[in-house]
C-alpha cells in the first residue's frame, strides 16, 4: 500500500524517536518549545481533565537544580543510609521483577554499558553514567512534569500520551529528547527548586535539545519484541 507524505512523515518521527543520551549546546528557540507544548496538549485525558503541569528550566535555574541533585546523587552514594530521604512517590518499577521484564531491562542496562565500555562492576564509571541523567545528558532544555495529588490512577495513562505526543513533536522538528524516570526519587529537591505547590507529584523529567550524532551512545538503539508476541487476535 503506497502511504501518502503525511502518513510517511507522522510514522518517521515516531520511528526515530529514541533516548538520546548526549546533546549540543545548540539552544532551543522558545517559539519551538511552547508550539510543542501546545500541540502536545492535543493529548486524550479523561473527561479532558488534562492533568499535566510543566516546568521548563533552561540557563541558570537548569544549571542550579543540576547542581543540587549531582551533590545529591554523590551524597547517597557515599551514605547510602540517606535514601530514605530520596523516595519515589509513586511506583514506577515493579518491587519484584518476573521474566520476561528483568530479562529486557538486564538487555538494556548491560547494551548500553557494554557500548560505553563499562564492566559489571565498574561502580566509578557506572555512578558517572548514571549521574548523566541529572545533568540532563547536556541538552539545554530540561523539563519537569507534575501532577496534582488529588487526581486517580487514570491520569498517568493520559500523562503518557502527553509525553510521547512531546516527543514525537520534538523529532518532527529536528530535536530529540530522553524521559527521565531517575529524577522522582529526588522530588524533595526538585519540587521546592521549581516552585510547584505541595499537592503535585513528580511525573518524572525530560531532556530536550539537538542530538550529538557522533556520540556513541546515541547509536544505542533499543529492540522492539514483534507485534505477535504481544497480540491476540480474536474474531
Amino acid at each position: 500500500m503506497s502511504l501518502s507524505p503525511e502518513t510517511q512523515a507522522v510514522d518517521a518521527a515516531i520511528a526515530s524517536r529514541m533516548s538520546v543520551r548526549a546533546f549540543t549546546a545548540q539552544p532551543v528557540a522558545h517559539a519551538d518549545i511552547e508550539a510543542i507544548l501546545a500541540l502536545a496538549s492535543r493529548a486524550p485525558s479523561g473527561t479532558n481533565c488534562q492533568p499535566w503541569r510543566v516546568y521548563v528550566l533552561q540557563g541558570a535555574s537548569r544549571d542550579a537544580l543540576v547542581g543540587k541533585v549531582c551533590a545529591a546523587h554523590d551524597a547517597l552514594r557515599a551514605d547510602p543510609t540517606l535514601a530514605a530521604q530520596y523516595r519515589e512517590e509513586y511506583d514506577y518499577y515493579p518491587e519484584k521483577w518476573v521474566s520476561p521484564y528483568i530479562d529486557r531491562r538486564r538487555e538494556n542496562g548491560w547494551g548500553l554499558y557494554g557500548l560505553l565500555g563499562i564492566g559489571k562492576g565498574d561502580k566509578d564509571q557506572m555512578h558517572a553514567q548514571h549521574q548523566r541523567n541529572y545533568r540532563f545528558f547536556d541538552a539545554p532544555v530540561g523539563l519537569m512534569f507534575t501532577v496534582d495529588k488529588v487526581m486517580g490512577r487514570g491520569s498517568l495513562v493520559d500523562y503518557g500520551a502527553f509525553l510521547q505526543n512531546i516527543m514525537v513533536a520534538a523529532r518532527g522538528r529536528g530535536l530529540d529528547t530522553c524521559a527521565q524516570a531517575a529524577w522522582n526519587g529526588f522530588a524533595s529537591i526538585i519540587l521546592p527548586h521549581i516552585g510547584a505547590g505541595e499537592a503535585e507529584m513528580l511525573i518524572c523529567g525530560m531532556s530536550l535539545g539537538y542530538a550529538e550524532r557522533s556520540a556513541p551512545v546515541n547509536d544505542f538503539h533499543t529492540p522492539r519484541v514483534p507485534v505477535a508476541q504481544f497480540t491476540r487476535w480474536l474474531n
